[in-house]
């Protein structure tokens, strides 16, 4: 069944310089590394150039753990840590030579953790070229990725698995805190789009929904053309979400649940067109 999300998703293309989605190259973040807020504006960097991973500003009103595109004056986020409760200049993130990746306020107060078992096995962590954080082991494995924790943000290649979720920032460029809008696949296969009320993580009432998913929506997968489709267990398609044949060796592309749930679909060089539509 081939549908359309009604003013829900908000497809972002940028055409920037092409790049390889071939496999991945790391490079490497040692135990022991570490960045700080506001120090001169330090990141970790994936091989190709295209992610950061490091603090953002947001305005006067503090910092944000954040992955962002790294090629694009915007400087667009597309994941953030602990998104509700900014922190302020001299905060730290580190990976500890435990093994484990952890936000520190400016007191010194540990505020986040990942992975929340504890870091044992941690060899390294590296920002890739595909959007994703990982904090690995020395065979390789991922121990924990920022791909299995997203914000308002699908990137190609990242699903979102049973009972994940989207969730909209409050304000658009402003507060990146969680707002009104939620995308989520249930637990029962249903992939649903709720409003919310106070508080704001109380579903209100599903203003679209796959319905005929129930009982084998399993997984919403973002694949490398950029095609987003429900499919079943086994693998079978059973929703096509959203298509574009816009290629991503030329393109940069991202689906996101925006402040206000308008859908919008905009491609650029380097800078956004005035391009769009909502429906």
């Amino acid at each position: 069944m081939d549908f359309q999300l009604p003013y829900c998703f908000f497809f972002f293309l940028l055409l920037l310089l092409p790049f390889s989605t071939n496999g991945q190259t790391y490079r490497n973040i040692s135990l022991g590394s570490s960045l700080t807020a506001g120090s001169d504006n330090l990141s970790w960097t994936s091989p190709s150039g295209d992610f950061s991973f490091g603090f953002q500003q947001v305005g006067d009103a503090g910092y944000l753990l954040a992955i962002w595109f790294n090629k694009i004056p915007e400087r667009t986020m597309v994941w953030s840590a602990n998104r509700n409760d900014l922190v302020q200049g001299g905060s730290r993130v580190q990976l500890t030579a435990d093994g484990e990746l952890i936000l520190n306020d400016q007191s010194g107060r540990q505020i986040w953790i990942r992975p929340q078992s504890g870091g044992s096995g941690t060899a390294y962590a590296a920002m890739l070229d595909s959007g994703n954080f990982v904090v690995a082991s020395q065979a390789g494995a991922n121990l924990w990725q920022s791909f299995d924790e997203p914000t308002d943000t699908l990137l190609p290649t990242q699903n979102l698995n049973s009972g994940a979720q989207l969730i909209a920032p409050y304000l658009e460029n402003k507060n990146y805190s969680e707002g009104r809008y939620k995308f989520i696949l249930q637990a029962d296969g249903n992939l649903i789009l709720y409003t919310t009320h106070y508080p704001l993580t109380t579903s209100n009432f599903a203003y679209w929904s796959t319905q005929d998913s129930i009982g084998s929506g399993y997984r919403v997968v973002f694949n490398q053309s950029g095609y987003m489709y429900l499919v079943a267990q086994n693998g079978t398609m059973l929703n096509s979400v959203f298509s574009n044949s816009v290629s991503m060796q030329n393109f940069y592309l991202r689906a996101t649940i925006d402040y206000d749930g308008v859908y919008v679909l905009q491609h650029a060089s380097h800078i956004k067109l005035p391009h769009s539509c909502s429906c």
